[in-house]
């Protein structure tokens, strides 16, 4: 089955040539690196159609959500040689969403990261707080989003051709 490209509307996760940014894929999922991490190997699971919330998937579509993600973490724990992780789904404005496409956040954990293990979410809404397009958020540069993107798309692969 072919992969297609997201239905091309307004959010920045349906924009064309939005799954040519992916280190992994499915026919319904992207793991995207997050262009403004919050620690390193911070990555977005996003529905390649566009579904605002968590309450718009099916059954079977939230089922394949989390295996393609639980399999994102077991590369990003790995790659990051982290020794956990967080997932958070910010569902609806009030959640603290501000792009209006269902996206879950896999963020790898290590001991000491930060000063409380909990501050991974203040920062994640802080982070978030400017518009995802606004140049006040703090970025990564084009080149050092690739070269990660790159890294991990490596790593996915020799993943698939072991499985």
């Amino acid at each position: 089955m072919p992969r297609s490209e997201p239905a091309v509307c307004a959010c920045p996760f349906c924009v064309a040539g939005i799954a040519s940014a992916a280190f992994a894929d499915d026919e319904r999922f992207l793991a995207l690196y997050d262009i403004s991490p919050v620690l390193p190997g911070h990555s977005l699971i996003v529905p390649r159609r566009h579904v605002k919330s968590l309450l718009g998937l099916s059954d079977e579509e939230l089922a394949a959500m989390m295996v393609f993600a639980r399999r994102t973490t077991r590369l990003l724990t790995r790659v990051f040689s982290a020794d956990g992780f967080d997932w958070a789904i910010q569902d609806g404005a009030a959640a603290g969403q501000t792009v209006p496409h269902l996206h879950l956040h896999i963020i790898p954990r290590h001991d000491g990261d930060l000063p409380d293990p909990g501050d991974w979410y203040p920062a994640l809404i802080a982070s978030e707080a400017a518009t995802i397009d606004s140049r006040l958020r703090p970025r990564l540069t084009t080149a050092e989003h690739a070269q990660i993107t790159e890294k991990l798309r490596a790593f996915a692969a020799a993943d698939s051709d072991q499985a």
